[in-house]
């Protein structure tokens, strides 16, 4: 989607009664889609003394990144979203900034060890997604490091249904493309589908050519990627509050792979 597209969704048409938490239920939850989903893609990566956030939206990941550093820098395109976080997370070590959609200027130079942005700019097109990278290259630390979700659509684009509003401008071979440009390093990257079966998005990982973390380039194609959801899904039940005895919500639940 477009920059005006995109402020319009989130600041007028969506409802954000349920804070975000509508996209993870295939997860089983935020909970469960952060600690058996996400954090285990980058612990190595945490603590971090500075975190920035790409597009919070209502701060479903700020809640748990904030348990990994000293400070996060929140920065989103939408007041509405701007507005909730900094009411939300109030008296947390974190300061949220809106933005014109492309501009990362709040943020200070070579003051950023982790950045972070996952299921929001899979909605940014490719000149998005360029201007980040571009001071990127400028706002991480000396070590710093990040990873970014982005659309990888534009691989198959027009070709296939669109039911995730996916970029269509953006794919994994431009995200490499543009991390040269800048001179950072894009170290990994993970394919995966979503709601559908094509990969339509991708895990970037990327850091500064020589930094700690840099290493050869790795690219990883995973169409298993939602029946890992639907795993997490099954076996987070039996895991999450304590249901009342005798609740209709009580419930025998087959865990894929159990005996």
């Amino acid at each position: 989607m477009e920059i005006g597209e995109n402020r319009n969704t989130w600041d007028v048409t969506h409802d954000w009664a349920e804070r975000g938490e509508e996209w993870s239920v295939a997860w089983g939850g935020s909970e469960a889609q952060w600690f058996s989903c996400i954090y285990p893609r980058i612990h190595r990566l945490l603590p971090a003394a500075t975190v920035l956030e790409i597009a919070p939206g209502f701060g479903r990941w700020t809640n748990y990144l904030l348990r990994y550093c000293r400070h996060l820098i929140g920065v989103d395109l939408s007041t509405v979203c701007v507005q909730a976080c900094r009411q939300r997370f109030a008296r947390q070590h974190a300061e949220f900034h809106a933005n014109d959609g492309t501009s990362l200027e709040m943020v200070p130079n070579s003051g950023i060890d982790f950045a972070f942005s996952f299921d929001s700019l899979v909605h940014a097109e490719a000149p998005v997604l360029e201007s980040y990278i571009h001071q990127l290259a400028t706002k991480l630390a000396e070590h710093g490091v990040g990873l970014i979700h982005h659309s990888n659509l534009g691989a198959y684009s027009p070709h296939i249904d669109n039911p995730g509003k996916r970029a269509h401008s953006m794919t994994a071979a431009l995200f490499l493309e543009f991390t040269k440009r800048v001179g950072l390093a894009c170290f990994s990257q993970e394919l995966v589908n979503w709601s559908q079966p094509e990969l339509v998005d991708c895990f970037s990982m990327i850091t500064h050519k020589g930094s700690r973390f840099d290493r050869p380039y790795q690219r990883h194609e995973n169409p298993n990627f939602m029946a890992e959801a639907d795993l997490i899904k099954g076996y987070s039940r039996l895991y999450n509050r304590p249901i009342p005895h005798g609740s209709s919500e009580a419930q025998v639940v087959k865990v894929s792979g159990a005996a």
